[in-house]
């Protein structure tokens, strides 16, 4: 992409890498291996791609998503996840007779993200470190709303933050005679560390499978989610595989074709590693 337009990395690679692998191994028959089980998730950016999956009919024993960035990276640990909605009712009259009577909601928003930590921002965190992110803010005087994401890998720490956001809104309604704020929060997937680690002999094997490909495994926690964290809560264990992508969610997202094909080779290396269902 030359940064006017979406490239669609994210995550139509994975799609592409997944179909593609399949028709290999249609071709090319001599490859021994299991039963494959593909499936397709709609708009897993909202955490909710994967609600109406129906996990028992799948009938697989364990999956893996094909949404990750660059090439090596395997994932089995991801974000604890929450959208709050915080909104100002505010006081619109005529500003020419507005002293002491007018409560400007957009000014009176900006106490909230003022007093929220900066340095816990999603542009000063890495690795294991969590954030607030605001996302959008919109309103008049009258109404104004503020829609936050809040992210944490740790699950004390995510309630932590929840409720810290909370008694933020609560101490500032303390100040009006009204209620002025009011928020809304509602958690949107959790880390599917503990859902993966009593089954990691499925790590295991995609690492096994990008070992003998030549290639470095770079196992680390997912800033982010994947669907694969709400299939684990359903009941199939779902790490995640590289799709090759780099700078998802923005018009310089990129992706190079000889990670797709990496991506493929380590599809259908796993199917071979699991060819023997009494192994694994």
């Amino acid at each position: 992409t030359d940064g006017t337009t979406l490239l669609g990395a994210d995550d139509k690679a994975g799609i592409t890498e997944i179909i593609s692998a399949m028709e290999y191994l249609i071709n090319n028959p001599e490859l021994k291996h299991g039963t494959i089980k593909v499936g397709f998730t709609p708009d897993e950016e909202i955490g909710q791609g994967a609600d109406y999956f129906d996990v028992k009919k799948f009938g697989a024993d364990f999956a893996y998503t094909l949404d990750g960035g660059e090439i090596g990276e395997l994932e089995f640990e991801n974000f604890n996840a929450a959208g709050a909605k915080v909104i100002i009712h505010g006081r619109s009259v005529h500003p020419g007779a507005a002293k002491n009577k007018m409560i400007n909601a957009l000014l009176v928003a900006h106490k909230i993200v003022a007093m929220l930590p900066p340095t816990q921002r999603p542009e000063h965190t890495e690795k294991y470190e969590g954030f607030y992110h605001l996302t959008s803010i919109k309103g008049l005087v009258e109404e104004t709303e503020l829609q936050y994401i809040i992210r944490d890998h740790d699950f004390n720490k995510f309630q932590e933050r929840k409720n810290f956001l909370t008694k933020l809104v609560e101490f500032e309604n303390k100040k009006f005679n009204d209620r002025i704020y009011e928020i809304k929060i509602k958690d949107q997937y959790y880390n599917m560390k503990e859902k993966i680690e009593p089954h990691m002999h499925i790590v295991d094997i995609a690492e096994k499978a990008m070992i003998s490909l030549g290639i470095k495994p770079i196992i680390k926690p997912i800033r982010g989610g994947t669907d694969g964290s709400q299939l684990s809560y359903m009941g199939l264990p779902c790490p995640n595989i590289f799709a090759g992508g780099h700078n998802f969610h923005g018009k310089y997202e990129y992706l190079p074709v000889n990670s797709m094909i990496s991506a493929i080779k380590v599809i259908c290396k796993v199917c071979e590693i699991t060819a023997s269902k009494n192994k694994y």
